[in-house]
């Protein structure tokens, strides 16, 4: 069980240390619509002219990399194509895109999607940095800390932010345990961000896309101990442009402003929990991926209010700061706080997301608060610290929950 003292003093710890820890946020080689057609002058400027395009078969139906792949061979860039990553990238997943770039003497590594392909990539990066080590060996925290091949993400969905974080999260294939790789190291250098390539998402896509890039940003400003002006400040610019511009992506894909704003949101709120990391609503989503395939942005979504919720008056007055960039009313702190997860949850019922999970068994309740526990304690700087009953409270709202 958690020890909270040991718990707030590694945090402590932690905070110190992170201002050398060299966090910083990639760089825009391109943005606005088409510039994902910009990339492959990027890479040959960097002397690279044959790379790894990590990417998976959804895209690749859908036809999206063929965006970036024509400009790569007007440019003469030589790529070999590596699709078979999972929505819950597993080792298996990065041994083979690692067996790919080796076998192709590829010399940099494109990230080209969604958390799934960039997880994946970053992954390949790591092996490659540490040839005789395991996935399982090296997630967890400041276990790669060495130089990766040159790195671009292309994000196509807003959600993960994943092309401005320091994590990867991986899933072992023989044991069903999802955790991260947790290192500077292994975050992108640059990244392009072409709204265009997020119009095609379906509806369901673009809600829970978006509503992953909420957690990020509200998890985020929640925790506080780890955070700088920085990253306080891009938590609430994402939550503000979320509020603002989310739904009505939802409503008209097509629609570029709002595709582009909901990018940026993503790149903000990646950025925010780089460094203020994510919390519980992570820890336990992880682990329900893991066991039983629930989606990354779909666990988000759901289990969001719930941790809020649950956090009490440690949260209020974070969340009321959220209510007002969002300009949402109350006449206290508690009713502002109160008034933003109501406002997460009528957004769930507008875009047709869930309340809650029934496909969580109380027989797993053990393993769930095990793995949950051992990702979240004591790294994640939680508003307030749980044990074993906090998580099983939470996994019996999980289950019971409707509208």
């Amino acid at each position: 069980m958690a020890n909270e003292v040991f718990c707030r003093s590694f945090q402590a710890a932690m905070k110190a240390g992170n201002y050398f820890m060299g966090y910083r946020t990639p760089q825009l080689v391109a943005a606005g619509p088409g510039s994902v057609k910009k990339l492959p002058f990027a890479i040959k400027q960097q002397g690279v002219n044959n790379i790894l395009l990590v990417t998976d078969e959804g895209l690749l139906k859908l036809g999206l990399p063929s965006r970036l792949t024509e400009a790569l061979e007007k440019t003469n860039v030589r790529y070999t194509l590596f699709s078979d990553v999972q929505p819950n990238p597993t080792d298996l997943n990065v041994e083979a895109g690692l067996e790919l770039y080796k076998q192709n003497n590829c010399e940099g590594i494109v990230a080209f999607g969604g958390g799934s392909p960039m997880d994946c990539a970053k992954g390949i990066a790591a092996r490659l940095a540490h040839p005789n080590k395991t996935i399982p060996q090296l997630q967890g925290i400041l276990k790669v800390h060495k130089r990766i091949v040159p790195f671009w993400a292309v994000p196509t969905t807003s959600g993960t932010g994943s092309e401005t974080t320091v994590a990867a999260v991986l899933t072992e294939a023989a044991t069903h345990h999802k955790a991260s790789i947790n290192d500077p190291a292994i975050l992108p250098k640059y990244a392009v961000l072409d709204p265009e390539l997020t119009v095609g998402l379906p509806p369901f896509i673009t809600a829970t896309t978006g509503m992953d890039a909420l957690c990020h940003a509200v998890e985020a400003y929640t925790n506080q101990t780890y955070n700088t002006s920085v990253e306080n400040t891009m938590a609430k610019d994402a939550v503000r442009l979320i509020h603002d511009w989310l739904y009505v992506a939802y409503q008209d894909g097509s629609d570029l402003k709002a595709r582009e704003k909901m990018q940026y949101a993503a790149f903000y709120a990646g950025r925010a929990f780089t460094r203020g990391c994510v919390g519980y609503v992570h820890a336990v989503g992880h682990t329900l991926g893991g066991l039983y395939g629930v989606a990354h942005g779909l666990a988000m979504s759901v289990i969001l209010p719930h941790v809020m919720r649950q956090f009490g008056p440690a949260v209020y007055d974070r969340l009321a700061d959220l209510a007002d960039v969002c300009g949402l009313p109350g006449t206290d702190k508690q009713k502002k706080a109160e008034n933003f997860i109501a406002w997460i949850e009528d957004m769930k019922i507008k875009m047709g997301l869930p309340a809650g999970f029934d496909c969580i068994r109380k027989e797993d309740y053990e393993q769930i608060w095990k793995w949950a526990d051992a990702e979240a304690n004591p790294l994640y700087p939680v508003p307030v610290i749980w044990q074993k009953e906090d998580f099983y409270h939470l996994l019996d709202t999980l289950r019971e929950a409707h509208y």
